[in-house]
């Protein structure tokens, strides 16, 4: 059966999830959550949450999803630990310095790999596997054909996105709310700017990044038979009605495996859409028709509501359980009570009297066992032995069925033993104390010219495609640089063949390095013979991290551009560190190609602006599948600050996007101290603000 799982942003929410049918549930313990906004569970609710839920036959899954600092994960590692020592069932992880602290904490307690993690494809689920995860949450975006061909090859429990918001950008892979507002959507603070408005011709005046929300209730069949283990509901910062609403209709269908009729489509409507819904993802059909906004003028569907609010007001029966009773003379009354899971309570009675009148009869005993009423069990079943001429009080029955299930009850809400450990920062690595090394990576071959490869940059980065396709931008590449291809962060299983060729080909011109922005790629640049370095698709915010990377061994990786520079010079840095010091850094990666959605066709080479409602221009670029990717509207500059060459880096990276070949010069010189230039209009990112 296909795992129904519901969000819990609150108690009373959870109350409507469970009573409306939920197989699992997920919410957030403190702060380290990605919906920090939500009411997030204080350790009493939680204890509290979880033995509602257990009683229930309900799983309870912890939130640990965002990215934390070294100094928040001694504190998310004890919150792990205690919510495995209060019966959490697994935590949902994107960090892997997270993942790592976990595991020492909380050893028994599983993980999944949050759709934060951006696993796109079968590799990335294996990968998952190997590093001892049980489920990955797959990114909203994929299609039919590329989720069943995960779940046909993977080793570990698949889950997807069933309904609610869709976010424009790839989960865990957006910058945008960070950059531009302080608040990192990748710690639980998203100000959702794609629910703004945007515009081309350097006007406002439309909605192009705003999704409709998924609606998947017409696709369960399918979704079952492809081998998902579990459907996810969106919606932790909804109210409860909402959950309750889309909890019942979506739970109904998987049980009675069937389509959803015209009235409960238009509840979920009701109850909450953006201009109606989509499943454009899945049906691999992307486009406008995906793109809708939600009218604040909707009248709250009070009627819907309160019949939402009724459903979960009073207990409903969620739980089956067998009663089975012997009645027999001088020997007391035994009653037994036994759930689903075959667990199993007996317990003794008053001894049955000689009937004066009327002798109890097995009928009477079923009936009185069978009300179960305002309680969460369902009796199924009475199987009773009565001697006759024996009476036993009815009172005395409706006791023992009482008592039977409050000690049911019990064993039901027990808590498993499991391991505990201790959370170790482990070794702490100095600091190199040589200046970091300058690299270079660009978007396109043609941005290489002869001026920039004689500048020598310790490194240069070229996209796979570009370097295969324009082998002679770098015949005359100094041999003090080493050559290193760039791979997309999004490659799904169905374009590897092709990127594959591409890696063939610029390694045979002499690419010996591989900039790797998906931990799903690792394997095949690893089996090409390449030597891995992580991108920033890879987020690196704690030397937890960096130590994971090093036991998957990556040579070097690249610091979150969400980190301060006074944050990066205290990481302990197990594998030398790279960051983004100049360029315009990455908002978004889009499945949905914005510039055709707007122009109506393939129009990626020219330059297209997208404008928000304060002016600012934001390049929308190609990125390799049809994608599109947003660049922040200003350049990333630090070469007239000094502080960026005294935080440990090893390699400090110039990453080319919209520049010319003269500006790529211009600013390699800079950064090399051979001359006073600067961008007419620049930032400093994030490396003296920080974010949320």
């Amino acid at each position: 059966m296909l795992e129904l799982l519901a969000p819990a942003g609150s108690m009373e929410a959870l109350t409507a999830a469970v009573q409306n049918g939920a197989d699992a549930v997920y919410l957030g313990f403190g702060d380290y959550n990605a919906r920090r906004n939500a009411k997030n569970f204080t350790e009493a609710d939680f204890a509290a949450a979880v033995s509602y839920c257990h009683l229930r036959g309900v799983k309870v899954y912890l939130t640990l999803n965002t990215l934390l600092t070294d100094r928040e994960l001694p504190g998310a590692a004890a919150l792990a630990q205690r919510a495995s020592l209060l019966g959490a069932d697994a935590v949902l992880v994107q960090d892997l310095g997270v993942l790592r602290a976990v595991r020492q904490a909380a050893p028994d307690l599983p993980v999944h790999a949050s759709t934060q993690m951006t696993v796109h494809n079968l590799d990335g689920v294996k990968l998952c596997a190997d590093l001892g995860l049980t489920r990955a949450v797959l990114s909203r975006e994929l299609s039919a054909d590329q989720i069943g061909y995960i779940c046909d090859h993977s080793p570990i429990e698949i889950e997807v996105f069933g309904h609610g918001a869709l976010c424009m950008c790839y989960s865990g892979q957006c910058f945008f709310s960070a950059v531009v507002g302080e608040r990192s959507g990748n710690r639980g603070l998203c100000a959702q700017p794609c629910r703004m408005r945007y515009g081309w011709g350097g006007k406002p005046d439309s909605y192009p990044l705003s999704l409709k929300d998924s609606c998947m209730a017409s696709r369960l069949r399918q979704i079952r038979k492809l081998g998902v283990s579990c459907l996810k509901l969106e919606g932790r910062m909804k109210r409860p009605e909402y959950v309750a609403v889309i909890t019942r209709i979506y739970a109904s269908l998987i049980k009675e495996d069937r389509m959803p009729s015209a009235a409960e489509l238009q509840e979920l409507e009701t109850a909450f859409s953006r201009d109606g819904f989509t499943q454009g993802y899945f049906d691999d059909k992307k486009g406008p028709d995906m793109f809708g906004v939600r009218n604040e003028k909707t009248p709250e569907p009070k009627e819907l509501f309160a019949q939402a609010r009724q459903s979960y007001a009073q207990e409903n029966p969620l739980v089956d359980v067998k009663f089975y009773t012997l009645i027999r003379a001088n020997t007391p009354a035994q009653v037994g009570v036994e759930d689903e899971e075959g667990r199993v309570v007996t317990i003794s009675g008053p001894v049955p009297q000689p009937a004066q009148s009327l002798p109890l009869t097995a009928g009477q005993v079923e009936k009185q066992l069978s009300r179960t009423g305002g309680t969460p069990y369902r009796c199924v079943e009475v199987r009773s032995r009565v001697e006759e001429g024996l009476n036993l009080p009815l009172a005395a029955l409706n006791a023992l069925r009482r008592e039977a299930l409050d000690k049911l009850s019990a064993k039901r809400q027990e808590l498993p033993p499991v391991r505990t450990g201790e959370y170790k920062p482990g070794a702490r690595y100095e600091n190199p104390r040589e200046l970091p090394q300058l690299t270079v990576s660009v978007r396109r071959a043609s941005q290489l010219s002869a001026d920039l490869l004689n500048l020598a940059p310790t490194i240069l980065y070229v996209p796979a495609e570009e370097l295969a396709q324009h082998p002679h931008y770098v015949k005359n590449l100094s041999r003090e640089t080493k050559l290193g291809v760039i791979l997309p962060r999004i490659i799904w299983d169905r374009e590897w063949e092709k990127n594959r060729e591409y890696l063939e080909k610029a390694r045979d011109l002499g690419a010996t390095e591989a900039l790797v922005g998906n931990l799903g790629h690792a394997q095949t640049v690893r089996d090409l013979g390449f030597t891995l370095r992580g991108d920033f698709g890879i987020p690196v915010f704690n030397a937890q991290s960096l130590k994971e990377l090093k036991r998957l061994g990556f040579a070097s990786a690249t610091a979150s551009f969400e980190l301060m520079l006074a944050q990066l010079r205290d990481l302990s840095k197990a594998i030398p560190l790279e960051a983004i010091v100049y360029g315009r850094l990455p908002l978004m990666i889009t499945e949905n190609c914005i510039i055709k959605n707007h122009a109506g066709q393939c129009a990626c080479e020219g330059e297209n602006l997208l404008t928000d409602r304060k002016g600012e221009r934001f390049p929308v670029v190609k990125a390799q599948g049809c994608r599109s990717e947003i660049l922040n509207s200003r350049k990333l500059f630090l070469a007239d600050k000094p502080e960026w060459k005294r935080c440990g880096l090893t390699y400090a990276r110039l990453m080319f996007t919209t520049e010319d070949p003269w500006e790529c010069v211009q600013a390699l010189e800079r950064y090399q101290d051979k001359s006073t230039w600067s961008p007419s209009q620049y930032t400093r990112g994030l490396y003296y603000r920080g974010v949320e």
